[in-house]
């Protein structure tokens, strides 16, 4: 890759150059999602929050169920009326467009999946006992833990056409097909979908890197406050550093009425491409 380190402009510098990729017109207005940080340097911003709203324009939405699986029932129970609401409306938006999906993984890290990486070395090599378990990492009930809760599970005909499968990271998009492709974006780039709404379980460690991973790839990326859980304290930590980073927190309620009042089906590639990796639009 060509070091380019000694040819970037400053901010001034750069503003008076042509802009291809951007509206500069629209770039140079004042934002209204960011606090600036009192005194300081560049008056560098403080925090963020999404300056995008579902209802913004035309989409292509999936559901991502991330690990609602029967070894974490004992975490989900106070979300699980919120996750067959969420369940329940988005098939009936898929039954009337082709830009709505739904997906489900299962968390199945096992006892010598060979593996062994910097999961193992983060969470140390200890706390496998299996009448005490201190091990997050892996699963303690064998295949039946990593089936879907009964209420939410994908039909059979969901699970032939692929939308159910099991991961071995805390990404969902980190599983991968034979040629290297993510397995969870090659399913959504078929359909063109360009945000993704995700549920389930855990906040702090799976559904925050599926955000970020989102992001990275190009979606717009709402996480559901009230439709996800975790084992640990980190809860409101969770969810207050995905909404001001990569994501936007909604209620269920307001994704609910949104996808029975206000979704409109966008048009295939209007926001966000598929050639490239990150998402950038095609052309």
């Amino acid at each position: 890759m060509k070091n380019a380190e000694n040819n970037i402009p400053t901010l001034k510098e750069a503003l008076r150059q042509p802009c291809k990729y951007r509206d500069m017109t629209l770039a140079l207005q004042p934002m209204d999602n960011y606090r600036k940080t009192p005194g300081g340097p560049n008056e560098t911003p403080l925090s963020f929050w999404a300056s995008w709203n579902l209802k913004d324009r035309p989409r292509r939405i999936a559901l991502l169920l991330d690990d609602c699986q029967e070894e974490y029932r004992p975490y989900a129970g106070g979300i699980l009326p919120n996750l067959v609401r969420l369940l329940k409306v988005f098939r009936t938006a898929r039954s009337k467009s082709d830009g709505v999906c739904i997906a489900w993984s299962a968390w199945s890290r096992r006892f010598d999946d060979r593996i062994s990486n910097a999961m193992d070395r983060w969470y140390g090599p200890r706390g496998l006992r299996p009448d005490n378990p201190e091990n997050a990492a892996y699963v303690f009930t064998g295949s039946a833990g990593l089936k879907p809760l009964s209420e939410i599970a994908p039909t059979q005909d969901e699970v032939s056409d692929g939308w159910f499968y099991h991961g071995k990271h805390l990404d969902m998009f980190w599983t991968f097909n034979e040629d290297g492709t993510s397995y969870l974006d090659q399913k959504l780039k078929a359909l063109d979908i360009d945000t993704i709404v995700i549920v389930g379980l855990w906040t702090d460690e799976c559904v925050l890197s599926t955000a970020y991973a989102g992001n990275s790839r190009g979606y717009d990326v709402v996480v559901v406050g009230d439709a996800v859980a975790t084992a640990t304290a980190n809860q409101e930590t969770a969810l207050t550093v995905a909404n001001s980073t990569v994501a936007r927190v909604m209620s269920t309620d307001e994704v609910v009425s949104y996808m029975q009042n206000d979704f409109v089906t966008g048009k295939p590639g209007a926001v966000k491409g598929t050639r490239h990796p990150d998402g950038r639009k095609d052309g």
